[in-house]
Formats: structure tokens, sequence, C-alpha cells
């Protein structure tokens, strides 16, 4: 599923128009990308939680060459999904 088709589901199911489902689904990705960036986690229960999470500095290889280099720090966007997801999956 791509994000038109999202957009059309989301407007079927909520009996919105396609513009006001676009709206919806921009406003909730904003804000949570907005909440993580400050490092703030997102809980949404029964579904789960968005986070950020901290990689902390490491030795890699170039692939090219084989030669060790630093990877630097970096904080990365995490989801784990709630109990009630997992269950209505399986």
């Amino acid at each position: 599923m791509n994000k038109t088709e999202l957009i059309a589901a989301i407007a079927e199911e909520a009996g919105l128009s396609k513009k006001d489902a676009e709206k919806a689904l921009k406003a909730f990705t904003d804000v949570v990308a907005a909440q993580m960036k400050k490092g703030e986690k997102v809980q949404i229960v029964g579904f789960g939680t968005f986070e950020v999470s901290e990689r902390s500095e490491r030795e890699g290889r170039n692939p090219q060459t084989g030669e060790p280099m630093t990877i630097a720090a970096s904080r990365t966007p995490k989801f784990k999904a709630g109990k009630a997801l997992k269950d209505s999956i399986n």
C-alpha cells in the first residue's frame, strides 16, 4: 500500500473526503516527526510506540577498499508494535 492508497482507505473508513484524509495523515506524520526530533516518544495504546534510538560511534569497514573507518554516532527512528496490533496480525 502506498501513500495514495492509504489516504483513500482512511477517507473511506472515516467517511472523510480524500483531501481531509490527506490533511489528517500529514498532520499525524508531522506531529510524530516533531516529537521524535525533540527526543520524545509517541505511544498509541493498542497500536505501538514511535521512539528515537541512540546509536553510538562504532568501527566499520569501507566495503570498496576494506579500510577501517569510524561510523559517527546517530539517532534513528524506531517503531515497536503494541500487543493488540501483534495479536490482530497473528
